[in-house]
C-alpha cells in the first residue's frame, strides 16, 4: 500500500465516522492511529457525549466485527471470555465464545466490574488469547478494547490500578460539541441515527496491512532520544511518584510510527510525538502525596516537562 493509498484511507475513515459523530475528527484520529499501532484505548469521559457511537460508527467504517459489553459487579470473567456447556443428552461439551471474540469490543464502564473481571480483560488485551476451560483460543485479528469509564461517579466502581492503566496505549476524552456541532447532531438526528447508513469504506485486511506498513516507518536517533529523554524527565520528577516506564516509551514510539504513516510520511517527525505524549503518557503517571503540595495533575506536570526539554532538529 502506498503513502498515498494509506492517505486515501485515512481521509475516508474520517469522513465515514464523522457522518455519526460530529466534529472529532481529532478523537477519531488518535483511536484509529492506536488501531493501526496495535494499541487499546481508555476512553474517560460523562455519559452521552458519543463513545459508544464513536465505536460503532468505525467498527462499520472498517467492516470489522462487533461487540459491547456492560460492565457491571456481577459481570464474571466467563461472561467475557466464554465458557463451556454440558450437553446432557450426548455427555458432550460445547464452547460458548464470549464477546470478547470480536475485532473490536466495549468495555462499557469498565470500572463498574470486579479487579477479577478487570484482570480477564486485561490479559486477553494483553496476550492476545483467551483459555476456557484449558482450551486456548486466539482473538481474531485485528483485536482492540475500547473502554469507558465516568470521571464523575465513583460510588460502586472499581478504579483500574496503575499496571492495569498501564495496558491502554492512550486515554483520551470526546468532550462535548461546540453549539454548532449540537445544532448539527440534532438535525441529523430527527431522520434517525446515522450510523445506521454507514457502509465499509475499507477491510479488516486493511488494518493488518497498515499494521505491517507502521513497521517500516523510520524513527531517527534524535527522536528516539527525545522520547527516552521525556520518560527519563518523568521517573527524576520529585513531584511524580511513579514516572514512565518502558512500556509507556514503546507505546509512544509505536503510536508516533503510525500517525507518521496515517499522514504520508515514511519517517518520524518531534510533531507525531508531541501530538501523542498526553494521550500516550499522562494516564501512566502517578503524582507524589508528598512532593506535590499544589497537587498538579499528571496532565500538568507532563505538559511542564515538555516545554523543558529541547526538541531535537530533524531534517
Amino acid at each position: 500500500m502506498s503513502e498515498a493509498e494509506i492517505k486515501d484511507l485515512f481521509d475516508a475513515v474520517l469522513r465515514s465516522v464523522a457522518k455519526a459523530l460530529v466534529g472529532k475528527d481529532d478523537v477519531t484520529e488518535l483511536v484509529f492511529t492506536a488501531l493501526v499501532a496495535g494499541g487499546h484505548v481508555l476512553i474517560e469521559d460523562v455519559p452521552g457525549t458519543g463513545k459508544t457511537t464513536l465505536v460503532t460508527a468505525l467498527a462499520r467504517s472498517l467492516d470489522m466485527s462487533f461487540s459491547r459489553i456492560q460492565f457491571t459487579p456481577d459481570v464474571l470473567p466467563s461472561d467475557v471470555t466464554g465458557y463451556t456447556v454440558l450437553d446432557i443428552k450426548t455427555g458432550e461439551r460445547s464452547l460458548v465464545r464470549g464477546p470478547i471474540m470480536n475485532n473490536m469490543v466495549l468495555a462499557d464502564e469498565i470500572n463498574r466490574t470486579s479487579p477479577k473481571t478487570q484482570s480477564a480483560l486485561l490479559e486477553v488485551m494483553q496476550e492476545g488469547q483467551v483459555t476456557v476451560d484449558g482450551q486456548t483460543l486466539k482473538v481474531p485479528q485485528p483485536f482492540m478494547v475500547l473502554a469507558t469509564q465516568n470521571p464523575v461517579e465513583h460510588v460502586g466502581t472499581y478504579p483500574l490500578p496503575e499496571a492495569q492503566l498501564d495496558r491502554f496505549m492512550m486515554k483520551i476524552s470526546v468532550g462535548y460539541p461546540t453549539r454548532e456541532q449540537e445544532t448539527q447532531i440534532l438535525s441529523s438526528r430527527r431522520a434517525g441515527d446515522p450510523s445506521e447508513t454507514i457502509t465499509p469504506v475499507a477491510k479488516a485486511d486493511d488494518v493488518l496491512t497498515l499494521r505491517r506498513a507502521r513497521t517500516q516507518i523510520t524513527c531517527a536517533p534524535p527522536v528516539l532520544e527525545y522520547i527516552v529523554q521525556i520518560a527519563e524527565a518523568t521517573r527524576r520528577d520529585e513531584r511524580i511518584a511513579l514516572g514512565i516506564s518502558p512500556r509507556g516509551s514503546l507505546a509512544l514510539a509505536d503510536a508516533a510510527a503510525a500517525r507518521a504513516m496515517l499522514h504520508g510520511r515514511s519517517f518520524v517527525l518531534p510533531d507525531d510525538v508531541q501530538a501523542l505524549a498526553m494521550p500516550v503518557l499522562a494516564h501512566r503517571i502517578v503524582t507524589s502525596v508528598r512532593n506535590n503540595p499544589s497537587k498538579e495533575s499528571s496532565a500538568s506536570l507532563l505538559r511542564g516537562i515538555m516545554r523543558s526539554l529541547r526538541v531535537p532538529a530533524v531534517s
